[in-house]
């Protein structure tokens, strides 16, 4: 295997487990440990860390170790005001481009139970690739590009809000029923609106799982 692509792979594997908080927010790593995790030499760990250090995803803390970027009150603003400036916007003007039997789709499975799902990723997955379905839809480089890293910590505040709360889940769930319900009715004004709506009670889910977070320390 090539250097570079063993710098690839270290960098994908933590920062895959990060996104996906295998590692905590606010958690403290080491070398030793990632060096058993990701299989690889001390050289690539360095090089996938100095990559996501500039990504913001950990800070080194000398003779300390690697701390996991925390999901600060500040963070979550950042990410959701983004959003909510982002994502109502392309519904608004690209949630045309998008076909119906692909809404339809997105019904059914926002129809379904989630009180037994077993599979938590797979969930994860689906809502991620909805949201990012309506960024994809405009076709703007810039737009996309930007997004890109907002979805990096959206993704974190996603799953642990949701694994604070199952009760989110639920809520999540029919709050994007409700947006799509408006898309294949193609009021595009209002499934904007609901998009704004479940924006902001998952921000406030993101906070009340920071505060949690903060209590429990």
């Amino acid at each position: 295997m090539k250097k570079e692509t063993l710098k690839q792979h270290a960098y994908n594997i933590i920062k895959d487990k990060i996104i996906n908080c295998e590692y905590a927010p606010s958690a403290l790593l080491n070398e030793e440990m990632l060096k058993e995790d990701v299989q690889a030499s001390r050289t690539p760990i360095r090089d996938a860390l100095g990559r996501l250090e500039q990504e913001g995803l950990v800070t080194i803390l000398p003779k300390k170790g690697i701390m996991v970027a925390p999901l600060t009150i500040r963070e979550i603003n950042m990410v959701h005001e983004a959003r909510t400036l982002i994502e109502p916007f392309a519904i608004l003007h690209y949630g045309n481009k998008i076909s119906d039997e692909i809404y339809q789709n997105y019904f059914r499975i926002f129809q379904r139970d989630t009180a037994n799902v077993s599979d938590l990723n797979e969930y994860y997955e689906t809502d991620k690739q909805f949201h990012q379905m309506f960024i994809d839809a405009t076709s703007n480089d810039y737009l996309i590009s930007t997004y890109e890293r907002i979805a990096q910590q959206n993704t974190r505040l996603r799953i642990y809000s949701g694994r604070k709360s199952r009760n989110r889940l639920l809520a999540s769930q029919q709050e994007h029923l409700k947006i799509v319900e408006y898309c294949l009715k193609q009021d595009w004004a209002l499934a904007s609106k609901a998009m704004e709506e479940h924006l902001y009670h998952s921000k406030e889910a993101s906070f009340e799982a920071a505060f949690h977070a903060d209590r429990s320390e």
